[in-house]
């Protein structure tokens, strides 16, 4: 009499049964009790630790895990404080701004050629300042017989900005761009991009820091752009884009444009507007990515997300948020709105609705973008560089995004600005700007 019994072997990291044929002693057999060996450890994978395959043996995983979570999260909330301080409750405070100079007071007359702004490409906080030199005719040649460098009327790769370095006619108010790079900097992100022609044209700095510390010495505090200083007196003006905005309206050089951006008759009505921007979109991004905890990052996006639904209905009603002409407040929410889907969305978790659910901020946002000013050096297409926004967003706020992987999109291309926006027949700056003559 034959039996058939089967055996185990090992291959593969896995077990497979193998039929053999032997003679019946009548006994019954023992099951085999000989270990199993474990399978060859794969050089090629790397498993860090390996903590989640002897844990339970040495220290549970519960206690393991929970160390690590504890750990973690006190190191990441440490970061984020030092990157954007926190209230009791884990939300963001904005810290305040130290120079609040006012060009056109005796201290810093208006005069053309005076100023100069150093401007982050990739700050929507500095794309506000930018976007007003810009519809305000400030970017002009000075000199009415020098022909502009002329970047196209419509930027197709929304890198303009990035390459400018100061050079070609001189305008009303200069500018240079600086780039996102926290381990050149000495004190905050923001260097010159000596590798492509940007230096700085005031004090010849390395780096914001240094135009801070020349400009104000034992200077103490954040280094932050916007920053317009008077080139001729060696001065800071102000580093608070709000004032910055107001300021640079009102200051009118020959040759600049006529348009008003903050006309008397609509003043209480932008500048209640502009809080509700401020409060809820423009800070409530930064609001959201930078909460410590969970009560904090749901009260904003549920005021964020209230807002923008608000200012989409708005624009249902007329071209621009205050009537059929674009006005500061315009300005001020377009920075936040033209990178909300290639930044916010993700690394901020402002994800429940993106600006492309939106369509008639959409469209808006196409509307301002395709704005053209007659004789700037740079147009409104000009301004931003969404590319560099994405880049200097993922790999510099690194407690945000640890890995400093950079999603592949959407890109500046993906977003479309160039599209028909369907708001209006005509792009030109007199029939989209209010005008300061009567």
């Amino acid at each position: 009499m034959q039996a058939t019994t089967t055996s185990m072997r090992v291959s593969g990291g896995a077990c497979t049964p193998r039929s053999q044929t032997r003679p019946c002693s009548g006994r019954r057999l023992a099951p085999c009790t000989r270990a199993v060996p474990p399978p060859a450890a794969d050089k090629a994978v790397d498993k860090g630790f390996s903590l989640l395959e002897w844990s339970n043996k040495v220290l549970p995983q519960s206690q393991l895990v929970a160390g690590v979570k504890t750990g973690w999260r006190f190191a990441w909330q440490t970061m984020v404080k030092e990157l954007a301080p926190q209230s009791k409750d884990g939300a963001y405070k904005r810290p305040s701004y130290k120079f609040t100079g006012r060009v056109g007071d005796a201290q810093f007359p208006a005069e053309s050629g005076r100023y100069h702004l150093y401007a982050g490409n990739a700050c929507p906080w500095c794309h506000r300042a930018l976007l007003v030199m810009v519809l305000r005719g400030l970017l002009r040649p000075s000199d009415p017989a020098s022909t502009p460098s002329a970047p196209s009327s419509s930027s197709t790769s929304g890198a303009v900005i990035t390459a400018h370095t100061g050079r070609g006619p001189k305008t009303h108010v200069s500018f240079t761009t600086l780039v996102d790079d926290p381990t050149r900097a000495r004190r905050g992100g923001w260097v010159f991009d000596a590798g492509k022609g940007v230096v700085d044209p005031v004090w010849g700095a390395q780096d914001l820091w240094q135009v801070y510390d020349t400009a104000s010495p034992g200077f103490r505090g954040r280094c932050t752009a916007p920053l317009l200083v008077d080139a001729r007196g060696k001065r800071i003006v102000s580093n608070e884009s709000a004032d910055l905005v107001r300021m640079l309206n009102a200051l009118h050089l020959p040759g600049c444009t006529d348009v008003d951006l903050a006309p008397a008759h609509l003043l209480p009505q932008i500048d209640a507007l502009n809080d509700k921007i401020y409060d809820s979109v423009n800070n409530g991004v930064y609001r959201s990515g930078f909460a410590t905890t969970q009560s904090a990052y749901d009260a904003v996006q549920r005021e964020m997300y209230g807002v923008l639904d608000e200012l989409e209905a708005r624009l249902s009603d007329s071209r621009f948020l205050l009537g059929d002409k674009l006005t500061e407040a315009d300005v001020r929410l377009f920075p936040t709105v033209v990178r909300f889907d290639a930044v916010y969305a993700h690394i901020f978790k402002c994800s429940r609705k993106r600006m492309a659910d939106y369509p008639n901020l959409s469209g808006w946002m196409r509307d301002m973008w395709q704005i053209q000013v007659p004789g700037s050096t740079l147009q409104v297409s000009g301004t931003v560089d969404i590319d560099a926004a994405r880049n200097s967003y993922y790999t510099n706020l690194f407690p945000l995004n640890p890995s400093g992987i950079i999603p592949s999109g959407p890109t500046f291309h993906d977003l479309k600005l160039d599209a028909p926006h369907g708001r209006g027949n005509s792009s030109a700056l007199q029939d989209v700007c209010w005008s300061r003559v009567a």
